[in-house]
């Protein structure tokens, strides 16, 4: 840990100009402004299943035109590092150095921004490293899994100025668009409600069998693994199966609500929820995970405005019956938006027969095609998909013209606060608040900390 914190000690100063010789890059090197054709160097922070699966796919779609080249590969795991060479080499034709730290690869100074997709408590430190040492980066949500890291990370990043994506890849979707559109515009009213569901049957989802037989501690580093988190001894699953096992993951919450509570913050342009309650367990897979198979967390947010008291979202998940269809669908009295079939419409909106007694006419939201755009998928992990390459875009137009991205470190840093709120109502069994003053959670008349 001593090392790790002289590295970040080294790398904020780096980022300031006063050590960049030392990290092997010029101070005109990090000041000048990147034109069109300068090739982007991009290192790989992690060889993740996530990468392999979505993000390289997406990459190499849209990496040839954008003169975007993944030149350096970091993993602690010997054997993710020789399989990362591999498969690079193979999907993208070129040679990556690789590094068995993260601290090695900034140091040689070769490359312009980064990719991180490490176990999930690991997000924010990794993004604070990069963006110290002078790379822009796309970093998978959650953002983070602790206040702490999450405050630290939003600093460092508008600290340095560099261009952050949080794979909150939503926001990169034209029917997602479409719908933040329509509720800004106030053509449908105030929000009531919104539904969130996310439901899945799949013994093996976020299990690597194989992987944690393969892996020994001598192949990897456990200790650096672990960052700042409590030590405990080498366990290959904790290492390698880590959305199971709190305080490496929060599961449930930091997987899959973070992407639809996201949606929440975007449409409703608030920041976060005044409160959350949880409640589930492992009822099914009991296969020594301790983070719940099944869940469902209700969160107060508003006032909006003041056109409203505010409104409820529930968030509903299951892993052991569902299909992977997950749902969004927002309520307000003149009807509902559906994420799902992309449509407005007047469903369950205010009839004249009920209005009319009361005094009232009608609420009925005309019928809609959002953005007129096919179905998008919305789970998460699929491959190269759609909205994870127009993500992957974004973030490299955004590192070519300096913009800031469609899922910006603030959006980032919302979605893991509703996270965070919701891991402490799970872990203590208290309605979880947030200080906005302080910026930190309560439960149970308690800061929530690990």
């Amino acid at each position: 840990m001593d090392s790790r914190r002289k590295f970040i000690q080294k790398a904020a100063l780096s980022s300031a100009g006063v050590l960049l010789g030392a990290m092997g890059a010029s101070a005109a090197s990090y000041r000048r402004i990147l034109g069109s054709n300068d090739r982007i160097r991009v290192g790989i922070i992690g060889f993740s299943d996530r990468f392999k699966g979505a993000l390289l796919p997406s990459f190499a779609a849209v990496s040839e035109k954008q003169n975007f080249t993944i030149t350096a590969l970091s993993d602690i795991w010997r054997l993710r590092r020789e399989e990362g060479k591999s498969i690079i080499r193979e999907k993208t034709g070129t040679e990556v150095s690789v590094y068995s730290n993260n601290e090695a690869l900034y140091a040689d100074g070769k490359i312009d921004a980064v990719i991180i997709s490490t176990a999930d408590f690991q997000h924010a430190v990794h993004v604070t490293e990069a963006v110290q040492a002078g790379c822009d980066a796309y970093v998978e949500k959650p953002f983070a899994e602790t206040m702490e890291d999450n405050r630290n990370a939003l600093k460092a990043i508008n600290d340095s100025g560099k261009i952050v994506q949080v794979g909150s890849q939503r926001r990169s979707g034209s029917n997602y668009k479409a719908a933040a559109e329509f509720v800004q515009s106030g053509k449908f009213g105030p929000i009531t409600m919104v539904e969130l569901t996310w439901n899945v049957n799949q013994p093996g989802r976020w299990r690597r069998l194989d992987a944690v037989a393969r892996m020994k501690e001598e192949d990897t580093d456990w200790k650096r693994y672990l960052l700042n988190r409590p030590f405990e001894p080498f366990n290959a699953r904790k290492h390698l199966e880590f959305r199971l096992f709190w305080p490496y993951s929060s599961g449930l919450p930091g997987q899959w609500m973070s992407h639809q509570i996201d949606t929440v913050h975007w449409f409703s342009g608030l920041n976060h929820p005044r409160s959350v309650t949880a409640n589930g367990g492992v009822y099914w897979w009991k296969d020594g995970r301790e983070n719940w198979d099944t869940l469902t967390a209700v969160f107060e947010y508003g006032p909006v405005n003041d056109q409203a008291s505010g409104f409820q979202v529930t968030f509903s998940s299951r892993m052991h019956n569902g299909d992977e269809n997950p749902k969004e669908i927002y309520f307000s009295n003149g009807g509902e938006m559906n994420l799902n079939t992309n449509r407005v419409s007047s469903a369950g909106g205010l009839q004249l027969s009920h209005a009319k007694p009361m005094g009232m006419g009608a609420n009925l939201l005309p019928e809609i095609d959002l953005g007129q755009v096919a179905r998008v998928e919305t789970a998460a992990n699929t491959g190269g998909d759609y909205l994870t390459t127009s993500h992957m875009l974004n973030w490299m137009e955004c590192v070519r013209n300096r913009t800031k991205p469609n899922a910006s470190a603030e959006a980032g840093y919302a979605h893991a606060v509703a996270c965070i709120m919701t891991t402490a109502a799970i872990r203590t069994g208290q309605k979880a608040t947030f200080d906005s003053v302080k910026q930190e959670i309560m439960a149970g008349g308690k800061v929530f900390h690990l």
